[in-house]
């Protein structure tokens, strides 16, 4: 049984049909990244999953339970959590509190505890500006921090959305090192990313999305030799 599956997905914008019968599955302790141009339904995949936005059909599921219906707040509770485009820290709270907002779920405050310890060994550079505000980090800190909220509610599921986007090549390599780190822990993560040469090279697999439809699944290195998705995705020829 997948660790996380969809099936069958079909979500709309009004009367914008932006997922189209999308079926994807994650396995436990996987890296699965999902590549395709702009506007081609990624973020929207994610949104879905997360419960941001509901299906008008089809269903999603953690380990068999059906979380199609829930809210938000409660498909983060199962352990299907988001890390969302653009980052969307709370600016005017500080590191520290930015962290324990992630962890709303959870009374248990040494587990809490343990969970920030264990955000500050992976991230050195948030223990540091732990009492700095937020909105005044630099944009690759704030990257750090927004994937840090999300590890504090220990997910089941890594849901990461464009982590590279707006950041500079040499912070874009330690965003890309921190998922393999997290990878070799064990967490399980889909991983929507505009930089399809780096999000092929951490994953374990990979669907290609375009105009809402899934258009070719394969492991991710045979997606990396693939003509037409080096030549569209990739850059090459």
């Amino acid at each position: 049984m997948p660790m996380l599956e969809v099936q069958g997905v079909n979500t709309y914008y009004g009367n914008i049909h932006a997922l189209k019968d999308v079926s994807i599955e994650v396995e436990k302790g996987e890296v699965v990244t999902i590549i395709g141009a702009n506007g081609a339904g990624k973020s929207t995949m994610l949104k879905t999953t997360s419960g941001l936005l509901k299906p008008r059909t089809g269903s999603i599921r953690l380990e068999g339970e059906d979380l199609t219906r829930l809210r938000p707040h409660e498909i983060v509770m199962k352990g299907v959590v988001q890390v969302p485009e653009g980052r969307r820290i709370f600016g005017r709270l500080t590191v520290r509190e930015n962290l324990e907002m992630g962890a709303f779920t959870s009374l248990d405050s040494r587990k809490n505890h343990e969970n920030i310890e264990r955000v500050f060994t992976l991230f050195p550079r948030l223990k540091e500006r732990s009492k700095q505000v937020g909105g005044t980090l630099s944009g690759g800190e704030q990257q750090m921090l927004a994937m840090g909220r999300a590890l504090m509610s220990d997910p089941r599921v890594l849901l990461l959305d464009e982590p590279s986007m707006g950041l500079a090549p040499i912070l874009v390599d330690g965003i890309f090192d921190t998922i393999r780190r997290l990878h070799a822990a064990g967490t399980t993560i889909l991983l929507v990313e505009q930089n399809a040469r780096m999000a092929l090279q951490v994953a374990n697999r990979g669907y290609v999305l375009q105009s809402g439809t899934i258009m070719m699944s394969d492991s991710a290195d045979k997606l990396a030799d693939n003509e037409m998705v080096r030549k569209a995705y990739l850059g090459e020829g």
